[in-house]
């Protein structure tokens, strides 16, 4: 059974009630990929899901740990999550760089394919910034400088740019409602456009296979439509496995 470990898609709400002259204040906590995930394991994926949060605590300090999956799903988590984890920003301790071992499990054979969203590539303010760290070499598209989103509120439906089994056979895509601007490499194949934008591209690094898909697997870009869509399940078990 293929394993991976899926990153990101996790975040905390901190609201402010105004009522008049009185205001009090809430939190709440939410996953995005709950779909995704259920639908993978399914498909006979196994799953091992790191929260954003945890990531500053947990992430493997090794390539042996990292070697324990078939491949590295990053979703909607910035560089700086990974960059400055608790033992470094607060406690100044010398550790290794969790890109430079994401960069080395993909050298030597490991998947990886990051996700779409406001803090996945460049993101919302360029924040997200991975075209300044090491995997801007690893995965199979150029990213824009600064903030890369490409906002769709009438929608956009993908087409398909090549035939390959990740898109033959999928039909008609439901539309999306965003996207983060990519360009594909010279030596990886971009298998979805729109416009002259690449939406799904996958190519190789070392060992390794890489995809980027630069839309999103849940709201908000990913739409109810998106959501709902009957070829959902299959489209991310397959490509979840091509990176195998």
């Amino acid at each position: 059974m293929m394993k991976i470990l899926f990153i990101g898609e996790s975040w905390i709400i901190h609201m402010i009630h105004t009522k008049g002259y009185d205001s009090f204040t809430s939190t709440k906590y939410e996953e995005g990929a709950t779909y995704l995930l259920s639908c993978l394991r399914e498909n006979k994926i196994d799953v091992t899901y790191m929260q954003a949060h945890e990531v500053q605590v947990r992430f493997p300090q090794s390539l042996e740990e990292l070697q324990a999956y078939d491949a590295i799903v990053l979703s909607d988590i910035g560089a700086n999550t990974f960059l400055l984890q608790n033992s470094t920003f607060y406690q100044m301790q010398v550790v290794p760089n969790p890109l430079e071992l994401i960069k080395q499990f993909v050298t030597e054979g490991g998947g990886l394919l990051m996700v779409g969203g406001y803090l996945t590539f460049m993101g919302i303010e360029g924040k997200a910034n991975y075209k300044n760290s090491v995997l801007a070499d690893v995965l199979p598209v150029i990213m824009a400088d600064g903030d890369d989103r490409v906002e769709m509120p009438n929608g956009f439906a993908p087409s398909a740019t090549a035939s390959h089994p990740l898109v033959d056979g999928l039909g008609v895509w439901p539309k999306l409602l965003g996207y983060n601007r990519l360009t594909a490499k010279p030596d990886a194949e971009m298998l979805l456009g729109h416009e002259d934008d690449a939406i799904l591209t996958v190519g190789r690094f070392g060992a390794g296979k890489t995809a980027a898909f630069a839309s999103d697997c849940s709201p908000h870009w990913g739409s109810l439509e998106f959501m709902g869509w009957d070829k959902y399940p299959l489209f991310w078990s397959n490509l979840i496995r091509f990176l195998k």
